[in-house]
């Protein structure tokens, strides 16, 4: 089982017996809006991407805003000097003998039904691998470094706190940073916010923050450049809501605890995510302009007292809670992995031959 776009993997492995599966790290409905033959020959424009293909037969908003698109589409079709990353995920799907992906019935059971029809072979849920606590250990947790953070969210009301943290690959531009701290201070709730500042040493453009912005949210708001354990703070009782990229691990991580999510996606198959999660009611994306992702602070501040304290907001705070019964519930994910196994050791004589669909999702 391998886990990357390497088109060269399901080949070798079954030039040499070996029964192969790939394992899919994203949502079925990402994969489903992907995976559609046309997507080298009949989706040669951004704008083709705007729109739901023709093999999704039930209504969906799943498909990207333009500036999402955008983004990413020279990665998604290629360009003469380079195979696309649209094209190896065609080819590991068509070359692999099974699909494991991290998803459940119970969340998207259309999805990985039509998932399984588009591609003809077996597609086997492995849920949702929601960490356990002590899998987000880190340098120092039980020392300063999470005490001094635990402190901090002990003062605050339960629920009212705003985690933000767009995970390890997203940096938010300058003009966004702006936006996001300033929507942050003109929201008036309490945030604890890990921000990125650079990616990596060789990144020479490292953003600030407004000039006084710590200043004046100084006691309301807490901003850390350094690791965090991130599953710990979104467990504490203080924290209500994340403003989140859209990740699906981080995702996971948030409704394990039943967190409501404020969306503002930034990469790859973020954007698709979002879609999901607003069409479930268990996230509201901040509004921006189609063609450039803009967004301004109050735009930022709207969405963020919408989904943590306003009456019309409830539906998300409801969802999200509704949603830890799923993505929390260890009993149910774990026999998805077990179930798995089964499937392995059951098909582990199926050397080098084609593994027919056996009806793995029903």
């Amino acid at each position: 089982m391998w886990g990357t776009t390497n088109i060269e993997t399901p080949n070798i492995a079954t030039s040499l017996g070996i029964p192969n599966a790939f394992f899919s790290i994203f949502l079925g409905s990402a994969v489903c809006f992907l995976k559609p033959q046309s997507l080298i020959e009949d989706r040669t424009e951004p704008e083709h991407f705007t729109v739901t293909p023709k093999s999704i037969p039930f209504p969906t908003t799943v498909r990207f805003k333009l500036f999402e698109i955008l983004r990413i589409f020279e990665s998604v079709t290629g360009d003469a000097s380079d195979v696309s990353d649209g094209y190896r995920l065609q080819e590991v799907l068509r070359c692999c003998q099974t699909v494991a992906i991290r998803s459940c019935m119970e969340f998207e059971p259309e999805w990985l039904h039509l998932f399984q029809e588009l591609l003809g072979k077996p597609v086997i849920p492995v849920g949702l691998l929601a960490p356990a606590e002590h899998d987000g250990a880190g340098p120092d947790e039980s020392g300063g470094v999470w005490k001094s953070m635990k402190d901090w969210l002990d003062k605050q009301e339960k629920g009212s706190v705003v985690y933000v943290a767009f995970g390890s690959e997203a940096k938010p531009s300058q003009v966004e940073l702006t936006e996001l701290a300033l929507g942050l201070e003109l929201s008036g709730l309490p945030f604890f916010w890990v921000l990125r500042t650079r990616r990596g040493s060789t990144d020479d453009e490292v953003t600030k923050l407004p000039e006084g912005f710590e200043d004046r949210t100084n006691g309301r708001g807490l901003v850390l450049t350094s690791w965090v354990p991130q599953l710990k703070i979104l467990a504490h009782d203080s924290v209500g809501g994340f403003l989140t990229h859209s990740g699906l691990s981080s995702v996971v991580e948030a409704l394990q605890h039943g967190r409501a999510l404020i969306l503002l996606s930034f990469l790859a198959e973020q954007g698709l995510n979002s879609r999901v999660f607003e069409e479930k009611k268990i996230g509201y994306p901040i509004p921006r302009d189609e063609f450039d992702g803009s967004f301004t602070r109050d735009s930022v501040a709207e969405s963020l007292r919408l989904v943590m304290v306003k009456e019309e907001g409830e539906i998300y705070r409801e969802k999200a809670k509704e949603m830890k019964g799923l993505f929390g519930n260890k009993d149910l994910q774990d026999q998805y992995v077990v179930n798995f196994l089964r499937y392995i050791r059951s098909h582990r004589r199926c050397l080098g031959r084609k593994i027919e669909n056996s009806g793995v999702i029903k």
